[in-house]
């Protein structure tokens, strides 16, 4: 018996990997396997390129959240720690992604860190840089570059120490771009090396980042003007660093070609997505990998594009899959798309069909985020289809997320139809236990009516969720529930309505509890949302 479990497993945990990496692209598959010796290769390459800056013009337009605390004291993703002697760079006690931030260097770039603390924290990490772990892959690489090059030519600081290390690690970089990976990990390889082209005036860099962002942001800017990853936190990172990018050539014409009208032209769809996905209150939803507190907020991402003199194109949601509704004071988006692109959806949630609905600027029913990056129970939750306001059959995710950043089995929308005042889109996630699901929404005056479709020959368990935010006042009467003391939700072919209690993320490491409703449904169900404007 225990030979058979055994097998099954193994078996079961097969299928899963292979329906994995059969979306993977040809490239991402050739170079996981090229980049383990690749790497042992260039560990420690001499660099080709010439350590001999041109002078860069920069100047701050936007500062980066403050984490340097004072000497040896820093805090990243809500976990602060001071050092009592020196910093480890390679310090792992609060997992990978606090380390990757402390090698991505973002504090030279706050407001009222001064040019001698920048400076001691540089050189600190040029003395150690023979022992740099996770400071040397490719991503901290392409973070940490714009952040040097930005701080020194701030300051001017001229100094062949610093570009030496630089050069090094611009060459290595160079050598191991993430097309393991492709995403937003490669198009910040792009912008890095177009950092370091113009601070040493490096013609073929500069051709291979030339290249990397035609190619990338043509691929991963959807024609609303989504980036395609499908996460608003990692739009408005994505968008930040091309504005950066507009000011570091915009200011230092050391090129004069197309590449500066391309990357304005993308910024411009970029801005009129987040116009459109942002909500009245500045936030923008937190569906799919999102978090409050790491990217830059809307507001001070409009600004800085008004200071580079950029144009907002207008955009109307479409090929993201995100489409929201505003009446009056009610405001809900929805998520009718697709969960990412197939090669990677490393960010992507079992979420489809998911809402969020805001009333006043309160987040009400809300999408649950994020609260860490780290391969465990928490984050596979997090990922769940339990996690969001949709439904779930036989307690299974209508994708199968697993392993942190992995998909297996994807939902597809396989019908959508959209009128004026109701969407109607029908998922296949389901198709492997023998069921479809369709839902629809429709907006009536003060209310929005939510109706779920679960076709199948078979008798299913069926579950549907609703996160409220915490901030949320709910009381139970009956089949409905009044939420604060004016919104009023009915359940209609809903069972046992169940309040339960759920952390909800307030950031990476920071959550706060608040009230979900659990409901057990027919195969045909309904939620009326009725507000007063």
């Amino acid at each position: 018996m225990i030979a058979l479990n055994l097998l099954f497993n193994f078996f079961k945990h097969s299928i899963r990997f292979f329906n994995t990496i059969k979306h993977l692209r040809s490239t991402q598959a050739y170079y996981r396997i090229m980049n383990k010796f690749k790497r042992f290769l260039y560990k420690n390459c001499t660099p080709k390129i010439k350590a001999y800056p041109k002078s860069v013009s920069w100047g701050n337009r936007l500062y980066n959240t403050k984490s340097f605390l004072g000497p040896l004291h820093f805090t990243f993703i809500n976990q602060e720690k001071k050092y009592s002697e020196k910093i480890d760079w390679n310090c792992q006690s609060y997992g990978k992604l606090w380390a990757y931030n402390l090698n991505y260097f973002d504090f030279l770039n706050q407001e009222d860190i001064s040019k001698e603390e920048g400076l001691t924290l540089i050189y600190n990490y040029i003395e150690e840089a023979s022992n740099l772990k996770d400071g040397l892959e490719p991503y901290p690489i392409s973070l940490r570059l714009i952040n040097w090059i930005k701080f020194i030519s701030k300051h001017q600081i001229h100094d062949e120490k610093i570009d030496k290390i630089l050069a090094k690690h611009l060459s290595l970089l160079n050598k191991n771009l993430e097309y393991h990976l492709l995403g937003n990990h490669l198009l910040e390889n792009a912008f890095a090396l177009l950092f370091g082209a113009y601070y040493f005036g490096d013609e073929t860099i500069y051709r291979t980042s030339k290249k990397l962002l035609v190619s990338e942001l043509n691929e991963q800017i959807l024609n609303d003007g989504g980036h395609f990853e499908l996460s608003p936190m990692y739009h408005q990172l994505i968008l930040t660093r091309l504005l950066d990018c507009i000011n570091l050539v915009d200011n230092n014409r050391w090129k004069k070609d197309d590449l500066l009208k391309m990357i304005k032209e993308k910024a411009g769809r970029m801005l009129g997505w987040l116009h459109e996905i942002k909500y009245q209150n500045g936030q923008v939803p937190l569906v799919n990998d999102s978090a409050y507190g790491i990217a830059a907020c809307s507001k001070e991402i409009f600004d800085y594009a008004k200071i580079l003199k950029l144009k907002t194109h207008k955009s109307s949601l479409s090929d993201s899959g995100y489409r929201r509704w505003n009446e009056g004071h009610a405001e809900m988006l929805m998520d009718m798309g697709q969960i990412g692109p197939d090669y990677i959806p490393g960010h992507a949630h079992a979420d489809t069909f998911n809402f969020e609905f805001l009333f006043k600027g309160r987040p009400i029913i809300v999408d649950t985020g994020i609260s860490t990056y780290e391969k465990n129970s928490r984050r596979q939750l997090e990922r769940s289809t339990e996690s969001h306001n949709t439904i779930r059959v036989d307690g299974k995710d209508s994708s199968e997320v697993w392993g942190g950043f992995r998909v297996a089995r994807r939902a597809k929308i396989i019908s959508f139809k959209e009128e004026e005042n109701k969407i109607v889109a029908t998922h296949d996630g389901y198709k492997r236990i023998g069921a479809l699901h369709t839902r629809s929404f429709s907006k009536l005056d003060q209310k929005v009516i939510i109706e779920d479709i679960i076709e199948s020959k078979k008798s299913h368990q069926i579950e549907s969720f609703l996160h409220f935010h915490p901030d949320c006042n709910i009381r139970v009467e009956e089949d409905k529930i009044k939420v604060d003391s004016d919104i009023t939700i009915a359940f209609k072919n809903h069972r046992n309505l169940i309040v339960e209690e759920y952390d909800f993320p307030l950031g990476y490491n920071r959550t706060k509890k608040a009230c979900k409703i659990r409901t057990s449904t027919e195969k045909k169900s309904k939620i009326e949302i009725s507000y007063e404007n």
